[in-house]
């Protein structure tokens, strides 16, 4: 049985103020996939990527026409709750930002603000398993209560993702979550998206398409705010159908 399309978005235009951003995206996310939004900075992949969890309503003069449905409800409707929103569909961010507070308690922050979980001995089995999740858990589970901002940077990286994993999301939204990591830091987050994508939908915007075709199912490539071609990964890097597409990921444009 084919799980239904997590997001579904039709004729999506982004204006800041009068300055249109993004221009007739169309696009179908799948359920427990991968799918990689590549192209030059300032594209609109960041900006499309922030539709996702309306992470852009707090920009003055932001609007939205068209649709992004998820699970086949409109995000933009007016009842619909940007906190719950934003549990469903959580997001890592380019530059590690754990707060600077002991590691349990980055992890246990959003079930405490949420309500979701009170009693102590399960918010100890949230945040063990959040850890877990997240390949952190045998670094820090003797040193919970130590401050996470003494983490390397690669595993403060993990602790966010840790800390996106405790509110039990469906999607989690990745906006260059390596590009401030080394190598090895950089592949360990990639084996983590790969054993994370069997429970969850992830999304990721990188600038390095080596990155794109090593992860994701599905790639989109943006170009001044359009959505140039969308397809499965192999079928972009070895059969594109757009002759922009080649160009820029031969490098011939970027």
């Amino acid at each position: 049985m084919t799980e239904p399309i997590i997001f579904s978005i039709h004729d999506l235009d982004f204006y800041y103020g009068k300055s249109l951003a993004l221009s007739k995206i169309n696009m179908k996310i799948e359920p427990k996939k991968v799918t990689a939004l590549i192209g030059p900075s300032g594209c609109g992949k960041s900006t499309f990527l922030r539709c996702l969890n309306r992470m852009n309503d707090t920009i003055a003069g932001a609007r939205v026409e068209g649709e992004i449905l998820l699970e086949g409800s409109n995000i933009y409707a007016p009842e619909v709750d940007v906190v719950d929103l934003r549990q469903r569909v959580g997001m890592v961010f380019q530059k590690p930002n754990p707060f600077p507070q002991p590691i349990y308690d980055n992890v246990a922050f959003g079930p405490r603000v949420l309500g979701t979980t009170t009693n102590k001995t399960d918010l100890d089995e949230v945040v063990e398993t959040s850890l877990k999740a997240a390949a952190l858990w045998e670094d820090v589970k003797d040193k919970l209560h130590t401050d996470a901002l003494s983490l390397a940077l690669g595993q403060q990286q993990r602790l966010c993702i840790a800390r996106v994993l405790a509110t039990r999301p469906e999607v989690i939204l990745m906006d260059e979550s390596t590009s401030a990591l080394d190598p090895i830091a950089t592949l360990r987050i990639e084996e983590l998206i790969a054993e994370l994508k069997q429970d969850y939908t992830i999304v990721i915007v990188t600038h390095n398409m080596q990155q794109a075709a090593r992860v994701s199912d599905s790639t989109g490539l943006f170009w001044l705010g359009e959505l140039v071609e969308f397809s499965p990964t192999t079928e972009i890097f070895t059969r594109p159908k757009e002759e922009l597409t080649e160009s820029y990921i031969t490098g011939k444009l970027g």
